[in-house]
């Protein structure tokens, strides 16, 4: 193989690592964790500050979480549980999504996924 083929795969390779590190939020794809107290909520706001708030919410199996976009840009709110769903949050818009299973959702806004990051725990009963 020639240098020049070995240095663009070699430089194709690190590129791919790096753009797989920020899909995520982690260094190589690693999930991150959302700190805080979980609060009982089935409602989430988006407001002026690149935030979801609570952060950390908890809900039970069945419930419908409603996030609520009071920022002056639109968001999104994409599940990072296998899913892949995604709602679509334009400025002054509500979506919800509903949870029929139990364990802890990782969720962010695919539009701003650093600064934007959430945690549903779904508890039984």
């Amino acid at each position: 193989m020639g240098r020049g083929r070995a240095l663009a795969l070699g430089v194709m390779a690190v590129t791919a690592l790096v753009l797989g590190a920020c899909r995520s939020g982690g260094p190589l794809g690693a999930p991150f964790d959302v700190p805080g107290q979980a609060v009982a909520t089935t409602r989430v706001t988006l407001p002026k500050s690149y935030r979801f708030d609570p952060a950390v919410i908890e809900v039970s199996v069945g419930a419908t979480v409603t996030w609520t976009n009071r920022d002056d840009f639109p968001h999104n709110v994409h599940l990072l549980d296998g899913t892949d769903r995604t709602v679509p949050l334009p400025v002054g818009a509500s979506g919800s999504l509903n949870f029929d299973r139990p364990g802890t959702v990782l969720y962010e806004c695919s539009i701003h996924p650093q600064q934007m990051r959430g945690k549903i725990l779904v508890k039984e009963g």
